[in-house]
């Protein structure tokens, strides 16, 4: 698994497990909002009044209505905990 996936993983699962909602910006500047249904390697299933597959290629940034902890943080840290470092 590469440090990406390592993090975006994660990240995207808490998401879906807690339903919370999120604001999605393309690279193109269009904003999409929903709650992250599913996703997988490639794209993010988004469910608002309907559902939409939206290529990961295509997103610029994710940014979740709350925040949310992810296991794999420290709170003292600002980075992932990573035994290479």
């Amino acid at each position: 698994m590469s440090k990406g996936q390592a993090l975006q993983d994660p990240f995207l699962n808490a998401l879906r497990k807690e339903r919370i909602p999120v604001a999605i910006y393309l690279v193109n500047g269009i904003k999409l909002q929903g709650q992250v249904d599913s996703f997988d390697q490639f794209v993010v299933l988004l469910r608002n009044s309907v559902s939409q597959m939206v290529y990961k290629h295509a997103i610029s940034t994710i940014v979740p209505a709350r925040n949310i902890k992810l296991p794999m943080f420290d709170e003292t840290q600002a980075t992932p905990n990573d035994s290479n470092q």
